[in-house]
């Protein structure tokens, strides 16, 4: 059984957190050029693709600790200071996801909306917006690396006596 949740809990973590790390990597470089050209079509829909990918998939991402804390049980290392690590920095990652990177990810999109369909602002709300994606970036780099020192630690597991 250990094997299955195991596979099942690393299978989820590529499905669903992989996606959200590259598309949330890919919405402020795609929303800067959407702002820039509020007329391209194409790179609104993309931008618009992105976001909704970011939003699914962080939803889809909720078994990977579930499968986590079943897989951890069942091997009997909910007490190990690598698991406790990993889970604490989950939560973060689904914390500054939550509340920094969704939230500004659709403001970002209803300012380019609005950029779109209003024509010329006169640039100021352009300006917010532009900074705003590289705000968005920065919280967007956090996520990404909480997430990849999780995987880390799952990998090596400091003071795993399996010899990994």
């Amino acid at each position: 059984m250990t094997k299955f949740l195991l596979a099942v809990h690393v299978i989820a973590a590529i499905v669903a957190i992989g996606p959200v790390t590259v598309a949330a990597s890919m919405f402020p470089p795609t929303a800067r050029k959407a702002l820039a050209e509020p007329g391209d079509a194409q790179a609104l829909a993309t931008t618009r693709l992105l976001h909704q990918i970011c939003r699914v998939y962080a939803t889809v991402g909720v078994v990977v600790p579930v499968f986590g804390f079943a897989t951890a049980s069942n091997m009997g290392v909910l007490g190990d200071a690598w698991l406790i690590v990993s889970i604490a920095l989950t939560a973060l990652a689904a914390v500054v996801l939550a509340a920094l990177v969704l939230p500004r990810q659709a403001a970002i999109m209803e300012g380019i909306e609005d950029a779109g369909g209003a024509g010329d602002t006169g640039g100021a709300e352009v300006a917010v917006t532009a900074r705003a994606t590289a705000r968005l970036a920065m919280f967007t780099g956090v996520f990404n690396l909480l997430w990849a020192t999780v995987t880390v630690l799952m990998i090596i597991r400091p003071g795993s006596t399996t010899g990994a």
